[in-house]
């Protein structure tokens, strides 16, 4: 999805949950599975703030922000995930 619709304005963010000492783990599988876009973490887990301002219980989790940062979705997957983007980027 993300090569689909990056040239039309999709840019993903991944947060991981990750902790302390598990940073090489994490690093090692956003390059196994080729992951282009950008990635965060403090290495805080459960703590990190990203996910605690979000209110995020359970992974993985999806927020979809407009371009002034609210929440316009959440918690979509598959193709209910793609339908969404897809409807705000004019597919």
């Amino acid at each position: 999805m993300y090569n689909k619709y990056h040239s039309k304005g999709l840019e993903i963010v991944g947060v991981s949950l990750d902790k302390q000492g598990q940073k090489q783990r994490w690093i090692d599988a956003i390059a196994k599975d080729k992951l282009k876009w950008k990635h965060l973490s403090n290495l805080e887990g459960w703590q990190e703030p990203i996910a605690q301002t979000y209110g995020v219980r359970s992974i993985p989790a999806t927020y979809i922000l407009d371009g002034d940062g609210k929440i316009i979705a959440k918690n979509l997957r598959g193709k209910a995930l793609e339908d969404k983007v897809a409807e705000i980027l004019g597919n």
